[in-house]
């Protein structure tokens, strides 16, 4: 039977979300058979909740969708953005049956295969209004009635959180790996566009990197090599790179210390570009510090204001943590793009040594491609170096 015409289920509602501060919504499940905790945060993107599932910076969090239809273009193979999916949930209004030629499974059986409870049903309009006023929630999601919500409460006030806790090492790669070596997957989803030149040698840090950031190098001229969050300065320099990135990621940045390490020791030595938690860990590597947003920016409409050139873009962002202005030292660091919707600190560059990172996602995946001219913008300053 289609879940959208499971009455029973839908009347009943035996699977609910419950929050720290002891509230509780009730739906049904739609997804993976479990129970689970996580930090919930709302995303205001009307599409791309594979890309989101499988975004590594969502690991630790259940999603909550604004846009009330979800799952009417299925899912597909193509749109993943990592090698597995790693957010902890989703919560949705309605679920729809997939009705899209490049569909090759609904949202419902994605969720379950790839072990993600997912509750649909819920008045998302409330939950977002709510985190809004007082902030993203530690939660637990119970998909078959078998906890008290008094149970589940208790266990969502005593969960260690994600502040504080380093999810990079969690989701990065476990060996170093060329991306793409035969450039079979860097054009734009096989339409067969001709990709530059490989020119520069570029390491790439992933603290939880999406593959269409490796996508936007590649198709910018770098050929890309991936190491893990942990590798020391030392092993990229023996790589003797043109350049290292330092990528996005989820959690704490304060908590990625070994990453901060090795930013300071890098900062000069290369060019170097940084988006989301790598924008936060250069900053730190700079002198900063960094602080957790009331609750966060997740979505593919962010305006941000670009300060050298006096444009707006709008971006894709996902991120609970930012660079505090107040901390920048200016005479070293130069803010170069604020966030519009909260004046947030949303780009920054070294005023003496080739390095720029951003806080939001100019890959695209999902989102507008207005900052994709970033990449071209770090292939042109490696290009300028040589």
């Amino acid at each position: 039977m289609s879940q959208s015409w499971n009455w029973k289920v839908q009347r009943e509602k035996q699977a609910f979300l419950a929050l720290e501060d002891g509230t509780i919504f009730r739906g049904y499940s739609i997804g993976a058979d479990k129970n689970c905790l996580g930090e919930t945060v709302f995303n205001t993107g009307m599409t791309g909740y594979q890309e989101i599932l499988s975004d590594p910076s969502y690991a630790g969090q259940f999603i909550c969708m604004t846009y009330p239809e979800m799952g009417n273009y299925g899912t597909t193979p193509v749109d993943m953005e990592a090698r597995k999916t790693f957010s902890n949930g989703l919560i949705i209004h309605n679920p729809n049956d997939d009705s899209n030629w490049r569909s090759d499974n609904k949202l419902s059986q994605f969720l379950k295969d790839n072990g993600i409870p997912a509750l649909a049903g819920i008045d998302t309009r409330a939950l977002t209004l709510k985190l809004r006023t007082d902030g993203a929630m530690k939660s637990y999601i119970c998909s078959d009635g078998s906890v008290s919500e008094a149970e589940a409460i208790e266990l969502a006030k005593n969960w260690e959180g994600l502040e504080g806790q380093d999810y990079a090492a969690k989701v990065s790669c476990d060996e170093v790996f060329e991306w793409d070596p035969d450039d079979s997957i860097s054009s734009s989803w096989g339409t067969g566009d001709e990709l530059p030149e490989a020119k520069y040698k570029l390491v790439a840090y992933d603290f939880g990197i999406k593959w269409n950031i490796l996508r936007g190098l590649r198709r910018s001229g770098f050929k890309v090599t991936v190491v893990p969050a942990k590798t020391p300065a030392s092993e990229v320099i023996a790589m003797n790179p043109d350049a290292v990135f330092f990528s996005n990621g989820p959690a704490d940045p304060k908590a990625v210390t070994y990453a901060v390490d090795a930013a300071k020791e890098l900062i000069g030595k290369y060019p170097i570009m940084g988006i989301c938690l790598g924008h936060q860990i250069l900053g730190l590597a700079s002198g900063a510090t960094t602080y957790k947003l009331k609750f966060g920016h997740h979505g593919c409409n962010h305006p941000v204001k670009n300060l050298l050139k006096g444009t707006i873009e709008i971006s894709s962002q996902n991120h609970n943590f930012a660079i505090d202005p107040d901390s920048i030292n200016d005479e070293l660091i130069e803010v170069t793009h604020i966030n519009l919707n909260d004046d947030t600190v949303a780009g920054i560059r070294h005023k003496s040594e080739k390095m720029f990172a951003v806080q939001y996602h100019p890959e695209a995946a999902p989102g507008p491609h207005d900052p994709f001219y970033l990449f071209e913008q770090f292939y042109s300053m490696v290009d300028s170096d040589k």
